[in-house]
């Protein structure tokens, strides 16, 4: 459920910015985030199953007094519940993208109110673990597709090494360093993975499992990420090829793949949006009813409430920035590497306290913990200024 939700058109489309732009030299920054996924999930799903309790519920009894309560609270929904509404624009709007790669005449509004309909429908009834499933299956089939094609594009081995563990900072390449931590690390995703550990797995005996599940299921999707980097890296310098998207990577693979390119890229972008759309007002719900103490249960009528929420703000955003939608997945990238530190800092938080038990973070996970906050405040620090610019540039577009 986990790698399903951060294999979304975010991942494709700040995967295919970032290899255009930078070439092979920013795939350090998709292994460090992938890392860093797996130990801070590994955390959330441990937190879940020692205390049978979510994240945001963890977060709530930490805060002893009523001052740090109410501002832990605020935050959290501030950060999840805004965060995602941004995030589900993205999710919607990549949804979009994949349908108009297949049929350019659809009418994007009325499809994406459809789409919005579609996923509130689901999740009111319940029956998204079914759909969840099979777009899982689906997705299954981009890692291949991906790891396939980024073998048969003849990529520059030796080059790629050197992206992969000699990192570059660059003032250039901040942004789409903070893409690329904003759609591997989903803040959203530790509630949500709290709160699914919670109800699969009982006993403390299983974390060793939970862990070899999330490490299996992470690692995979870090390995999507980097393919689609190393994909789009091959074509800089081509010759008639420019690629800025997924409908334009579409065109490029088609030597390779032929006409089966454009259905290849547009279902992926498509089953990957969708997916995710599910799983953001999902996580957004878990967050916001555990951090206010409500039940978190998907048949409850606040539940509901906070879903609609994110999802009517979504579609919203989708119709009235519908024009811009690349720089839209964007941004909702990065928005979510400026709130992970947040987010990151409670985990870090409920991991370490007494509730725990012996299951509480050893020395290695804080050590390891506490350099990830670190290395993402001076990432979230250094695009603040970037994303607000970004956004009164979009407003203007619009």
């Amino acid at each position: 459920m986990v790698a399903a939700a951060f294999i979304g058109p975010g991942t494709l489309t700040t995967c295919i910015r970032a290899g255009i732009e930078n070439g092979y030299s920013i795939l350090w920054a998709v292994l460090f985030s992938t890392i860093a996924t797996i130990v801070l999930q590994e955390m959330s799903a441990r937190i879940g199953i020692v205390t049978q309790l979510g994240l945001g519920e963890n977060i709530k009894a930490r805060m002893h007094s009523p001052i740090t309560n109410i501002i832990s609270t605020l935050l959290v929904i501030v950060a999840i519940l805004v965060g995602n509404s941004a995030f589900e624009t993205g999710n919607i709007t990549g949804t979009v993208m994949g349908m108009k790669i297949l049929f350019p005449v659809i009418n994007h509004k009325i499809f994406i109110v459809g789409i919005g309909v579609i996923v509130t429908v689901l999740l009111f009834t319940g029956s998204y673990e079914v759909i969840e499933r099979v777009l899982t299956y689906i997705v299954f089939v981009m890692v291949l597709v991906f790891v396939t094609t980024a073998v048969t594009v003849t990529p520059k081995w030796q080059k790629i090494l050197s992206g992969i563990f000699v990192p570059k900072f660059e003032d250039s390449n901040f942004m789409t360093v903070a893409g690329l931590f904003g759609t591997t690390i989903g803040p959203y995703s530790m509630f949500l993975h709290a709160s699914a550990a919670a109800k699969k797995w009982h006993s403390q005996d299983e974390i060793r499992t939970a862990r070899i599940d999330t490490i299996i299921s992470i690692g995979l999707g870090g390995l999507i990420t980097m393919c689609i980097v190393i994909v789009s890296a091959a074509f800089i310098g081509q010759e008639d090829v420019s690629i800025n998207n997924a409908a334009e990577l579409a065109i490029a693979i088609e030597p390779i793949w032929g006409k089966w390119s454009k259905w290849l890229i547009g279902i992926g972008l498509f089953t990957a949006g969708f997916s995710s759309a599910i799983t953001a007002p999902l996580g957004a719900a878990y967050a916001t009813t555990g951090i206010l103490g409500k039940k978190s249960d998907i048949y409850d009528s606040f539940f509901k409430v906070i879903i609609s929420i994110v999802i009517t703000v979504g579609v919203t955003l989708s119709i009235i920035f519908g024009k811009s939608p690349t720089q839209i997945i964007l941004l909702a990238q990065v928005s979510n590497a400026i709130i992970l530190p947040l987010i990151a800092f409670f985990v870090i938080l409920c991991a370490n306290s007494k509730v725990m038990g012996v299951k509480k973070n050893g020395l290695i996970f804080n050590i390891a913990s506490i350099f990830i906050v670190l290395i993402c405040l001076i990432i979230c620090y250094r695009n603040v200024g970037g994303f607000l610019k970004a956004i009164i540039e979009l407003l203007l577009w619009s």
